[in-house]
């Protein structure tokens, strides 16, 4: 017989809390969408895979160097076929990402989009 004490399935730990390392990102993945743009609802088990999603945490490694651009929830787009996943949540949609499989960032623009205006009113403004 073993001297440790037999933890049982009721009294595991449970986590509240995951921080990568390295530079690594956790993104929680955005839901498959069963409806496309155009509205046309997919039948049966037919999804569009979902490719992005909102990132959770970054490693300290990451967060203390300026030149990485992402932060905490940000929308980003990733590459799932190095991303692991990640039983944390019930719903297992967390994934540890590489950096370098993080493809791109969603980001709105400051600049307001130009107003659909007269074109002799901008020429009046000159």
């Amino acid at each position: 017989m073993s001297d440790q004490p037999e933890i049982s399935r009721s009294k595991r730990v449970q986590f509240d809390i995951i921080e990568p390392v390295g530079k690594r990102v956790v993104i929680r993945k955005d839901e498959n969408r069963r409806e496309t743009k155009s509205g046309i609802v997919l039948p049966g088990n037919h999804e569009i895979p979902t490719l992005t999603g909102r990132v959770i945490a970054i490693s300290k490694q990451i967060e203390n160097d300026s030149d990485f651009p992402i932060r905490q929830y940000d929308k980003v787009l990733f590459d799932p076929r190095e991303a692991i996943p990640v039983e944390f949540e019930p719903d297992n949609k967390l994934f540890v990402v590489p950096l370098d499989k993080v493809l791109a960032i969603f980001r709105k623009s400051l600049v307001p989009p130009p107003s659909e205006s007269d074109p002799e009113d901008s020429a009046a403004d000159i």
